[in-house]
């Protein structure tokens, strides 16, 4: 089987799993489990469909980096519970939902699903440097469109994106993207800067709406190139337009970095993570089925080992 990597945007996942399962689906002692048990099923259809030779669990050691926060305040700001001094802040989770992300970490592990982090970055930067050195195709499973941005049908990078459910993914490639914002998936993270994106806190260009946006990079190509011709007194750029962008000057020094995904952290080799799906066997696969028991999970671990299995068989 040719190689092929799958790459998890795993909080993404199971905040969809989370509000996508009824919480009344619980342990025996009520604590729920339907984020644990959506999650499993999201991972055993993916893998069972889309056949990937290696899998990563993308996580966000930090969800809202220090260093995004200093360049846009704003960034995600209106997702914070509580400021935490010299460590990441803390998320508004609901609740049912933060008692199940241990249970999640230690349930993939026990699945021999490798989980990686990277101190002071978030999933999609994790998710950036695999896809940006992959040497595989790539998968990226996100419901977000930030990692539109990573698209790429030559160097066969896609997304699988989850936004309308499990039922109705989403092949995400360049034809897509273009279709939808009309712009390429490299000038992607360009269009988000410009025409903003609340979800994010990322206030965008006054006056520069998805239109726009695209129209502008259709002319010029990029940010930068933008920039350039709106600086240049000779250039085609209308007079209103380098009025906004002289506006939003501060913002547009410092949008790039914060919306463009990181692709060159050191991360541990594919080999090294252990990414290679194969199914927990011996112990590891004993206390899978116990811990499946005793939390109520053994439909979705069973769906799960039976994916895993299957390569094999």
């Amino acid at each position: 089987m040719p190689d092929r990597l799958m790459l998890l945007d795993t909080a993404s996942m199971y905040f969809r799993a989370f509000y996508g399962v009824p919480e009344s689906i619980t342990r025996a002692d009520g604590t729920p489990v339907n984020a644990v048990r959506g999650l499993l099923d999201m991972i055993a259809r993916l893998t069972g469909e889309f056949g990937p030779t290696h899998l990563v669990a993308c996580w966000d050691d930090d969800w809202r980096p220090h260093w995004r926060v200093e360049l846009i305040p704003t960034y995600k700001a209106h997702r914070v519970e509580r400021h935490v001094a010299g460590g990441p802040d803390v998320e508004t989770v609901p609740p049912g939902l933060v008692a199940q992300v241990p249970l999640i970490r230690r349930v993939l592990g026990l699945a021999g699903i490798a989980i990686v982090g990277a101190r002071g970055h978030e999933a999609d930067d994790v998710i950036g440097t695999y896809a940006s050195h992959a040497a595989a195709p790539v998968d990226i499973v996100t419901g977000d469109r930030d990692l539109f941005q990573m698209v790429s049908d030559a160097r066969d990078v896609r997304v699988i994106y989850t936004a309308r459910g499990m039922k109705n993914l989403e092949m995400v490639t360049d034809a897509v993207v273009v279709g939808k914002y009309r712009v390429l998936p490299e000038q992607y993270a360009d269009y988000a800067t410009l025409r903003g994106d609340a979800s994010d806190g990322l206030p965008g260009v006054a006056g520069i709406g998805e239109k726009s946006a695209a129209t502008l990079l259709g002319r010029y190509g990029t940010l930068e190139g933008l920039l350039e011709a709106a600086a240049d007194p000779g250039s085609d750029v209308p007079g209103p337009m380098r009025a906004k962008l002289a506006t939003a000057a501060a913002y547009l020094e410092v949008a790039p970095a914060v919306v463009n995904v990181v692709r060159d952290l050191e991360l541990p080799s594919l080999a090294e993570a252990g990414a290679r799906l194969r199914a927990p066997d011996g112990d590891a696969r004993r206390a899978l089925e116990l811990l499946a028991t005793d939390w109520n999970l053994g439909g979705s671990v069973k769906r799960l080992l039976g994916a895993l299995d299957a390569p094999a068989g």
